[in-house]
């Protein structure tokens, strides 16, 4: 079973019609055990701004198909690793979070829709570009629609 971070952006897109479609899939994935979902402590903090039924599309989903990561010392220091080698700015730090926090816990792949800081080429290299001097693993970070194979 594949282990994936859902940034917030996925959450959302369930609900807006351009990304709904290929969300909706991934969720029923998720749902029916064929991912792993790794739901860090920065998406929930994210989703209590969100409309009530973006935070019920969580409580959806089965326990047994979730697991609950913290934000540590080293995911913070990451993060800021991002910023400090230009990869995005300072307003970009949770967004950093999302890609520190994938990366230290293993994620297969962090999946989003937030084309500007995260699935971009060049913020992609750049995440990875920082995780490989710092020892860490390449990240691969995918649209829902990238990794779904219909």
């Amino acid at each position: 079973m594949e282990r994936i971070y859902l940034d917030t952006s996925v959450f959302g897109g369930y609900f807006e019609p351009e990304f709904e479609l290929w969300t909706k899939i991934l969720f029923d994935k998720i749902q029916q055990g064929e991912y792993k979902l790794l739901f860090s402590r920065v998406t929930d903090i994210e989703l209590t701004k969100a409309p009530q039924h973006v935070r019920d599309l969580v409580v959806s989903i089965p326990n047994d198909y979730v697991e609950f990561i913290e934000t540590t010392d080293d995911a913070t220091e990451l993060a800021d690793n991002y910023i400090k080698e230009n990869v995005v700015g300072e307003t970009s730090r949770a967004d950093c979070l999302h890609i520190a926090l994938a990366t230290l816990n293993n994620a297969d792949i962090l999946v989003s829709w937030n084309f500007k800081h995260i699935v971009n080429v060049h913020r992609i290299r750049g995440y990875n570009a920082v995780n490989y001097r710092h020892g860490y693993k390449m990240l691969e970070i995918r649209t829902p629609r990238e990794i779904l194979e219909l």
